[in-house]
C-alpha cells in the first residue's frame, strides 16, 4: 500500500465519527493542504503530449515598455530582446564571444574608410502577425523598417532614451533630428531622405558613418536598433510599447503589469539551433539540438516576483525553472567554496557560475550644490565604505570589490588600479577628508540622501547599509527607496542626490562603460552628470580606434581621470549564481546577455515537461 493511501485510510478513521457533511467539508480542506487534487494511490502525475510545452522565467520589477527604442534596464530587455531581433547577435555557443548574422543575411560589407557599411537582410524574416497588418498578417521585415526604426529614436518628439547611441555616428542623422524640432507631433516627414541610412533595396540596407566607429557591429546586437514596423506604431500610437509587434522568436498574447508578461512561439520563426560551438559543447550536451528549429519551447512565462524569498520558494517547488542565489540562502546552498550542498544535487540541480562583466558603485550626482562642488566630501563617503564587508553580508563574499570602473574580466583592466583609486576603505582617510570638506562647505555637511531603486528587503538592507557607513564618519543621511521605474525617471531628471546603480557591459569592450562618463551623454547613461573635458577627448579618439595596445593604455588614463574626480564610489564587481533544475537544457550563460531570463536566449532553451512534474510531485 503506497503513504498516500496508507494517509487516506488514517483520514477515513478520524472522520468515521461525524455526520456526513462535516465528513466532506474535513476531507476537503485536507486534500487542499496537502496539495493532492485527485483521487488514487499514485506517486507522480502525467503529463498530456498535446499540452504546449511552458518555460516559467522570473523577473525582478515590471516591465515598463516593450518599445526596443526605449528599453533601458534589464528587466525590459529581458523580454524584448526575444520579441525583437536585430541585424546582428552573439553566436549562442562559440567563445571568445562572436558576432553573427541574425535579421542580417551575411556580415557587413565595409568601405575601406570604415566608414559605409552595406548589409544584405535576410528574405525569411517576417513580422509577427498582428492586428495593425491586413488580414492581421505579418509581412515580410523590409530594409526600410530598420530605417524607420532609426528614424524614430533620432525623432526628438518621441523622447527616445536611446538617442545617445546614434548621436553624432551616422551622416545626415543629426540634421533630421533638428527638423523634428520644427515639428509638430504625428507630423514629421519619415520618408525625408537622410544620407548616411539608405534602403537600396527591400534587402539591402546602407549606412555612412561620419566617422569610423569600429564598435559600431556591437550596437547593431543591441535591442534599441532592432526594426520596427511603422504599421503597429500608427496602428497603436502612444500605447506601442504595450503591444510590441517584432519579428522575434516569441509573440506577446499577454501582459498583465507588475504581475507576468506571457508570449507564445512564433510559428514563422527563422533561426534554427547552432550546428558548432566550442570543442566541449558535444560532451557537455549543448549540441543535442544542433540544427533544430527555433523556439524549443511552445511557450514563456516572466513572472513579477521582486522579493528574493517568494522566488526562491518558488524554484524550490519546481514553479521557477532556474533562478539566482538570494543572499540569505548561499549558507543553504553552498558547503564549501563553490560546491552545492547535498540537499541540492540530490534535487538534482545545477550551478553554473561566471563573472560578469560588471560594476556597482554609490553615484554622485555632480549638479548637486552640496557634493558637485565638494570633492573632498565625495572622497570621504568613498572611503567610509568597507566594501568587503558589504561583499561577505550581501553576497556570501563571492564578488570581487572595485577600484574603478573597469571589471577584472574585460581587457583594459589594471591589476594595479588600487594604487590610484579612491575607492577603498579608510576610515582615517575618510573622517580627514570630511575635516576638509566641511571647511568647503563652511561648516556642518547638511543632512544627505540616498537612493535606491528596488522596494524589497535586499534593496533595503543595502541601502542601509551604505547609510551606516557614512553615518560612521558623522554624515547625517536618510535613505529613499523607489520601485526601479520612479528610480529610473528620477535618475534621468538628475532629481537623486546619492544612488545606488550600476552597469553590466553591452558589448565586450571598455567603450561600454566610458560612454557612462562622456558628458555628451548627460543624463543617459551619464547619470552622475559629471562633465571632464579631458576624459571626453579619450572617449572620442577610442571610439574611432580599433582594438590596440595604445587604446588600452587611453582607456587606463581615463580611469586615472575618474578616479582623480571621484563622480561616484566604486563598490563591486558581480559574480552570477545560477540554479538550474534538471529538466532544462542549453543553458550556456553569455556574460554581455546578462542574467537568465531572456536577452534573446530563451528560444535556445529546452525544457522536459515530464521530469518538471515528477519533481514538483516530489517536493509539492
Amino acid at each position: 500500500m503506497t503513504e498516500f493511501c496508507l494517509y487516506r485510510k488514517a483520514i477515513r478513521n478520524i472522520t468515521s465519527g461525524l455526520q456526513s457533511g462535516a465528513r466532506v467539508l474535513f476531507f476537503s480542506a485536507v486534500l487542499l493542504s496537502t496539495g493532492v487534487f485527485s483521487a488514487g494511490c499514485r506517486k507522480q502525475s502525467s503529463i498530456d503530449p498535446n499540452e504546449p510545452i511552458v518555460l516559467q522565467q522570473r523577473l525582478r520589477a515590471r516591465v515598463q515598455t516593450l518599445d526596443p527604442m526605449d528599453v533601458r534596464d534589464t528587466t525590459g530587455t529581458c523580454v524584448a530582446s526575444d520579441v525583437f531581433d536585430t541585424l546582428y547577435d552573439y553566436h549562442y555557443l562559440r567563445r571568445p564571444y562572436e558576432i553573427i548574422p541574425m535579421l542580417a543575411a551575411a556580415m557587413p560589407t565595409i568601405s575601406g574608410d570604415g566608414k559605409c557599411y552595406t548589409i544584405p537582410l535576410r528574405r525569411d524574416v517576417y513580422f509577427h502577425d498582428d492586428a495593425c497588418f491586413p488580414w492581421g498578417e505579418g509581412r515580410l521585415l523590409r530594409a526600410e523598417d530598420v530605417v524607420y526604426a532609426w528614424k524614430r529614436i533620432a525623432d526628438v518628439k518621441t523622447r527616445s532614451v536611446s538617442w545617445w547611441i546614434l548621436d553624432r555616428r551616422i551622416a545626415g542623422l543629426d540634421d533630421f533630428r533638428e527638423y523634428t524640432k520644427g515639428c509638430k507631433p504625428g507630423e514629421v516627414d519619415y520618408d525625408r531622405p537622410i544620407e548616411g541610412l539608405t534602403a537600396v533595396d527591400d534587402y539591402t540596407l546602407q549606412i555612412k558613418l561620419n566617422r569610423p566607429w569600429p564598435q559600431f557591429i556591437y550596437w547593431m546586437a543591441y535591442i534599441a536598433t532592432a526594426p520596427v514596423a511603422r504599421e503597429a506604431v500608427k496602428y497603436y500610437g502612444p500605447e506601442i510599447g504595450f503591444h510590441p509587434v517584432g519579428t522575434g522568436a516569441f509573440k506577446v498574447d499577454r501582459w498583465l503589469s507588475g504581475a507576468f508578461v506571457e508570449a507564445s512561439r512564433n510559428p514563422r520563426y527563422y533561426d534554427r539551433y547552432p550546428l558548432d560551438g566550442e570543442p566541449n559543447d558535444i560532451k557537455d550536451g549543448f549540441l543535442a539540438d544542433a540544427g533544430k528549429p527555433l523556439p524549443l519551447v511552445d511557450k514563456v512565462v516572466w513572472r513579477v516576483v521582486v522579493e528574493d524569498q517568494p522566488r526562491w520558494r518558488l524554484f524550490l517547488k519546481g514553479l521557477l525553472d532556474m533562478v539566482g542565489v538570494p543572499k540569505d540562502n548561499f549558507g543553504q546552498v553552498f558547503t564549501a567554496g563553490v560546491k552545492m550542498s547535498e540537499e541540492f544535487t540530490s534535487r538534482n540541480i545545477r550551478m553554473i557560475n561566471f563573472d560578469e562583466p560588471s560594476t556597482f558603485w554609490v553615484a554622485f550626482n555632480m549638479k548637486d550644490p552640496v557634493l558637485g562642488n565638494n570633492k573632498p566630501l565625495r572622497q570621504a563617503i568613498s572611503y567610509s565604505i568597507d566594501r568587503q564587508k558589504f561583499i561577505d553580508i550581501f553576497f556570501d563574499g563571492r564578488a570581487h570589490e572595485a577600484y574603478g570602473f573597469i571589471p577584472p574580466v574585460m581587457p583594459g583592466y589594471d591589476p594595479n588600479i588600487i594604487a590610484i583609486s579612491n575607492s577603498y576603505y579608510d576610515m582615517a582617510k575618510a573622517r580627514e577628508c570630511l575635516e576638509e570638506a566641511k571647511k568647503i562647505a563652511g561648516g556642518e555637511i547638511p543632512r544627505m540622501r540616498i537612493a535606491i531603486g528596488g522596494t524589497d528587503s535586499t534593496y533595503r538592507q543595502m541601502c542601509q547599509y551604505m547609510q551606516r557607513c557614512m553615518t560612521a564618519i558623522g554624515l547625517d543621511v536618510e535613505i529613499d527607496l523607489f520601485d526601479w521605474p520612479t528610480f529610473l525617471e528620477k535618475m534621468r531628471k538628475g532629481d537623486m542626490q546619492m544612488f545606488i546603480a550600476g552597469w553590466t557591459a553591452d558589448y565586450p569592450d571598455v567603450e561600454s562603460f566610458m560612454q557612462l562618463f562622456y558628458s555628451k551623454n548627460i543624463p543617459y547613461p551619464n547619470d552622475c552628470n559629471y562633465s571632464n573635458p579631458r576624459f571626453d577627448a579619450i572617449f572620442e579618439k577610442i571610439s574611432t580606434m580599433p582594438d590596440c595596445p595604445e587604446r588600452t593604455a587611453l582607456y587606463r588614463e581615463a580611469q586615472k581621470i575618474i578616479n582623480e574626480d571621484v563622480p561616484c564610489a566604486f563598490a563591486y564587481h558581480r559574480v552570477s549564481f545560477i540554479m538550474c533544475h534538471e529538466w532544462i537544457q542549453n543553458v550556456k550563460p553569455n556574460s554581455y546577455k546578462n542574467e537568465m531570463s531572456g536577452w534573446g536566449m530563451t528560444k535556445y532553451y529546452r525544457i522536459d515537461p515530464q521530469k518538471r512534474e515528477e519533481y514538483k510531485w516530489k517536493y509539492r
